[in-house]
């Protein structure tokens, strides 16, 4: 038997019998735990113990009987606005289930931070910007999976994207997925009036993104973040990597994701 504290998100909170409730947390040491919550409605520590509410949690743990009880909450940051989004109440449902499918992708003081940069920042950005950083979240996530697709150069030819010889974007200049290499085929190997079968060779390559997408993605994984934001994209830019981030967070999961199903038409 043990009492104890340590920084934690509260994921979701389920009823469990009458008024007790089942919460899933999400600690950077422990990754996802599950305890319970005792006390009716008008339980003070009910009203704190909500979804993605962030803050020190006190737990204290029977080993025996295999049992953890919330003792108590000192909230740090309630994510107020989050309750007046639909489209940041459906991006925290995304992140809580993305952790959990993916046991914090093995690393979860990690994945702490990228977790509570991107919650923050929607706390303190409008719904615009809070798409924009959904994909700069989604996309460090798939890098700290050990996932994330190569964008600095060809995995055909090996010639870099940098390269003078893509330094002016056109409209047939398109950089092809391949899932098979997991990374980009620059748009001379993908020449689609080439006589070489090169068509052929790449069936099967879904995704096809501009310059500005790649080099945006490119910045996400080389920059910092405060440099990263100062980037301005348009909105083909975004639907092109939003539809990439998409595929790809499921595929890592194996299965499709209930919070991307549900808000497709919000995400």
């Amino acid at each position: 038997m043990r009492n104890f504290s340590t920084p934690a998100i509260i994921l979701n909170v389920q009823p469990l019998g009458e008024n007790n409730r089942s919460v899933t947390l999400f600690t950077p040491e422990d990754g996802i735990s599950y305890s319970t919550l005792y006390g009716g409605p008008k339980s003070k520590l009910r009203s704190l113990v909500s979804p993605m509410n962030a803050g020190i949690i006190y737990i204290y743990r029977d080993e025996s009987k295999k049992s953890s009880k919330i003792t108590d909450f000192d909230v740090k940051k309630y994510h107020l606005s989050f309750r007046e989004s639909l489209f940041k109440i459906w991006a925290s449902s995304l992140v809580a289930e993305l952790l959990i499918k993916t046991h914090c992708a093995g690393s979860p003081s990690n994945a702490w931070t990228i977790v509570n940069g991107f919650l923050d920042g929607m706390e303190l950005t409008d719904e615009s910007e809070s798409k924009i950083g959904l994909i700069r979240f989604l996309w460090r996530y798939l890098g700290l999976l050990g996932i994330r697709p190569n964008t600095r150069e060809c995995v055909h030819c090996g010639e870099s994207f940098m390269s003078e010889r893509f330094a002016a974007e056109t409209v047939a200049q398109k950089y092809r997925y391949y899932e098979m290499e997991n990374g980009f085929i620059c748009p001379s190997c993908s020449d689609f009036s080439s006589e070489g079968g090169v068509e052929n060779q790449f069936a099967g390559c879904a995704f096809f993104l501009g310059k500005s997408s790649i080099t945006y993605l490119e910045a996400i994984s080389t920059l910092s973040p405060k440099d990263v934001r100062q980037i301005v994209i348009d909105e083909k830019t975004f639907l092109e990597m939003k539809q990439l981030c998409f595929y790809l967070i499921e595929q890592a999961c194996g299965s499709r994701l209930k919070s991307l199903e549900s808000g497709i038409g919000i995400l």
